[in-house]
């Protein structure tokens, strides 16, 4: 899944989407290397103004948290760090965390599904330059000649050539801290099942985020949509062929730059590569 996000955008005074554009105000939001979403932290993001073709570029907080009248009934800080990190119950047994950094597309609109009224009625961009994620290679045992049950992981960086920034369907919902009034726009990206490229990259899961050209993202942001065609943007595929990927470190969280090349064994192929091949 999309976790860990890029955004790194050159001395730009607008950001566009088709003829409309917004001014950047922080320079600083489009500069980040890397983006943890397990941390929780801002995110740039395109926000519509409601009831005009117009947007905002907007921090909000990546992970998804749900009106405090909605299961799980988050209400404070407490309950939202409880539900993103787990927490031990009133009985000492292990209550695990529940993860909202991507809603998947296929689902959104399902009855008993938190993200349903955002996906009606609340749905953004999430800026990107690029992202990272990893590919599952099994060894095979020396002795038996058997694949090992734990694989090797390989991370890599994908882009979209030529593009300095793109788009990310997702969705939002302004939450508030019932104990001390803090408000605070959150979202989740939009996934959906894996291209031809990312399969071969996200071989663990087949899921990709659901990237959309100008055209879709246009209509995503600011059309007043039919639930089907909600669910067709939301579960569409982005050409892998326009797509790019690469390997980079295993440390690379760590690294200065960590969208660096990093070349392995000639065993670990790039996809890219290897569909050439």
């Amino acid at each position: 899944m999309c976790y860990f996000n890029s955004i790194w955008v050159n001395n730009r005074e607008h950001i566009r989407l088709r003829d409309l554009s917004t001014v950047v105000k922080n320079d600083t939001l489009l500069k980040h290397l890397l983006v943890d979403g397990f941390t929780y932290s801002q995110y740039p993001v395109l926000k519509a103004n409601r009831g005009e073709k117009k947007f905002d570029l907007t921090a909000m907080e990546w992970g998804f948290l749900p009106s405090p009248n909605k299961w799980p009934f988050v209400k404070t800080r407490e309950d939202a760090n409880r539900m993103r990190f787990g927490y031990k119950d009133s009985k000492g047994d292990w209550k695990p965390g529940i993860t909202t950094l991507n809603a998947v597309g296929e689902e959104l609109l399902f009855e008993n599904k938190m993200y349903r009224d955002a996906a009606l009625n609340r749905r953004c961009l999430v800026l990107s330059s690029g992202f990272y994620e990893w590919r599952h290679i099994h060894r095979l045992n020396k002795k038996t000649g058997e694949p090992l049950k734990t694989p090797d992981k390989y991370p890599y960086y994908i882009s979209i050539p030529g593009q300095e920034y793109f788009y990310m369907a997702g969705i939002y919902n302004p939450w508030t801290d019932k104990s001390t009034g803090e408000t605070v726009d959150t979202f989740a990206i939009v996934t959906t099942e894996a291209n031809f490229l990312m399969k071969q990259i996200h071989n663990s899961k087949n899921r990709m985020p659901t990237i959309l050209n100008e055209e879709l993202a246009y209509e995503w942001m600011f059309s007043d949509m039919s639930e089907k065609r909600i669910t067709e943007i939301a579960t569409s595929q982005f050409p892998w062929q326009q797509m790019d990927a690469y390997t980079i470190a295993k440390d690379f969280k760590s690294a200065v730059n960590p969208k660096e090349p990093f070349e392995y064994d000639k065993e670990i192929v790039s996809p890219l590569n290897r569909v050439a091949a």
